[in-house]
């Protein structure tokens, strides 16, 4: 025996609308991101150079979220910085695309904010930008980039 179906529904049910708003609510108003690690950027090494992964390109323009070191500052207003995989000394950014190391990340604030100086782990949230750019300003070259609208540090 079945239950008579109501003929007037105060709440329309369409899976595909109701899905789509239990993700908008659990992804924090769409504003979700997915979690990319160092070994996501790329898939190999050629004689042309490092190539972007396939994970990499299919995120490109996405929010992202990845966890890193904050590379010793270029100057003292840190509008962008480098995040690395590990602690690092000194400056991996003082190269050319060619030179690029393939475990590190360039962060760019946003207009009007800047990076506080940590050596503490730290989890950078944004929009990712792959592709050879340079910066007009600097001069520094980047193959990925986050533009930050977080920056945290990890406890």
């Amino acid at each position: 025996m079945s239950l008579p179906r109501p003929t007037s529904n105060p709440l329309p049910w369409n899976p595909a609308i109701w899905v789509l708003l239990l993700g908008f609510w659990l992804g924090g108003g769409g504003l979700a991101q997915v979690t990319l690690d160092f070994a996501d950027l790329y898939s190999q090494v050629t004689v042309r150079g490092i190539e972007f992964s396939p994970r990499l390109k299919a995120l490109n323009g996405q929010r992202v979220s990845m966890t890193g070191w904050m590379a010793p500052p270029l100057k003292p207003k840190l509008d962008f910085f480098v995040l690395t995989k590990v602690p690092l000394a000194t400056c991996p950014f003082c190269s050319t695309a060619a030179d690029w190391p393939p475990d590190i990340v360039l962060v760019i604030m946003p207009k009007g904010q800047e990076a506080k100086p940590t050596t503490r782990c730290i989890r950078v949230t944004g929009r990712l930008d792959i592709g050879v750019k340079e910066d007009s300003q600097t001069g520094f070259v980047s193959l990925v980039r986050i533009y930050a609208d977080r920056v945290e540090e990890v406890p």
